[in-house]
């Protein structure tokens, strides 16, 4: 692994920052309407769990990522042929959402630029950080943190100055009960975004404290799924229902309502800024714990080299893996959860910590013993 170290505040604001990332863009569980918000309230509690889950393990093993422990749990060809397919699924899920990024930037502001150049400059931007180290990477957040809360703040005044908040759109709640509002959180908000935790077991290794993980994590857990909540409630608000459920970018709607006087208006700026910051840590995240596993299971001494391979790989991916957004998005939002975010934020996670308890706890009793056989020695040492 690469020789960083970073803070506790530094991983709570790359947590957010990458909960947030492409959560804020697109519509989420658009299909349960007015009781979206239900459902994301639902995934963040079901993402805390899942993040116990990679804490522990995290526990057992706080010095090595995903990829090494993982190979120390099922034994080593085992372990290496799982470590290679969340390194396939990292690589995947950023070339997924550098394509979400580029595929609005092409259909808003940059209408005549084709996609594979938004693309490119992208991942070239996002590589030159990577270069750089974890450490730069962590710094950046944390400037970055404040500039987007201080665009959140501004934009929830905005809408609320503009008079465009209808709280009548927000009624009735679970008008058909709660089961579709679990369906869609079993569905889409468990694994998207607060399930896609799972790749920070690939980074907790550089926290300086392993002890503030818990708290840090958790806490970032929950400040991003509040703040998802919220613009949830106002898109809804603002757009109803209807227009909630058929935005492909809902956000994107509401700022484009803002109206005050004759002179503040066409904000649509700040929110591609905002997509701007969003997009690039998110998929530096994923990225880096795709380039930190190959480097791991391959035994490079040097990440960097395999910056520009890894880059190319997932910018081809993300030009490919659909032919147009409207196939891309049906992808995202029906097979991916179940056959990609299920098994790897989820099914094997649980299998891995159920074996590493069970080797664990075979250790403990003769780390006791070894402990209590060195205090009667000291003992019988001072008699």
């Amino acid at each position: 692994m690469e020789k960083a170290k970073i803070n506790g505040t530094q991983l709570f604001v790359l947590v957010v920052l990458f909960e947030m990332g492409s959560a804020l863009v697109v519509g989420l569980a658009t299909s349960a309407k007015q009781d979206a918000w239900i459902a994301v309230v639902l995934g963040m509690v079901g993402g805390a769990v899942l993040y116990l889950i990679y804490h522990r393990l995290f526990m057992f093993y706080p010095d090595i990522p995903l990829t090494s422990y993982v190979q120390k749990i099922t034994g080593k060809y085992i372990g290496r042929f799982i470590a290679f397919l969340y390194i396939i699924y990292f690589m995947y899920v950023s070339a997924r959402v550098l394509r979400d990024f580029g595929e609005l930037l092409t259909t808003t502001i940059y209408s005549s630029t084709p996609l594979f150049i938004i693309n490119t400059l992208m991942i070239l931007t996002i590589i030159y950080a990577i270069q750089k180290g974890f450490e730069v990477i962590a710094r950046v957040g944390e400037l970055f943190f404040i500039l987007v809360y201080i665009l959140a703040i501004g934009g929830v005044l905005l809408v609320a100055f503009s008079g465009l908040v209808h709280v009548d759109n927000l009624r009735p709640i679970l008008e058909n009960g709660v089961m579709p509002v679990l369906k869609i959180t079993v569905g889409q908000t468990l694994t998207f975004p607060f399930g896609e935790m799972v790749v920070f077991t690939m980074l907790l290794p550089y926290l300086n404290e392993p002890k503030k993980a818990k708290l840090v994590c958790l806490g970032g857990i929950i400040l991003s799924g509040i703040n998802i909540t919220i613009t949830t409630l106002v898109n809804i608000a603002v757009l109803g229902a209807d227009l909630y459920a058929r935005s492909p970018f809902p956000l994107l709607n509401t700022i484009g309502k803002i109206q005050i006087g004759n002179f503040i208006e066409r904000l649509d700026v700040f929110f591609m800024l905002y997509l701007m910051v969003g997009g690039f840590f998110k998929i530096t995240i994923f990225f880096y714990a795709a380039l930190a596993g190959t480097a791991d299971i391959f035994k490079f001494k040097s990440q960097k080299k395999l910056c520009f391979p890894i880059g190319l790989i997932i910018l081809f991916a993300s030009m490919t893996i659909a032919s147009n957004y409207a196939e891309h998005a049906k992808e995202g939002l029906k097979v991916i959860p179940i056959y990609l975010h299920w098994p790897f934020q989820i099914i094997i996670p649980a299998i891995l910590l159920i074996i590493a308890y069970f080797r664990n706890r075979k250790k403990q009793p003769q780390n006791q013993n070894q402990i209590q056989n060195q205090n009667q020695n000291l003992n019988q040492n001072q008699n």
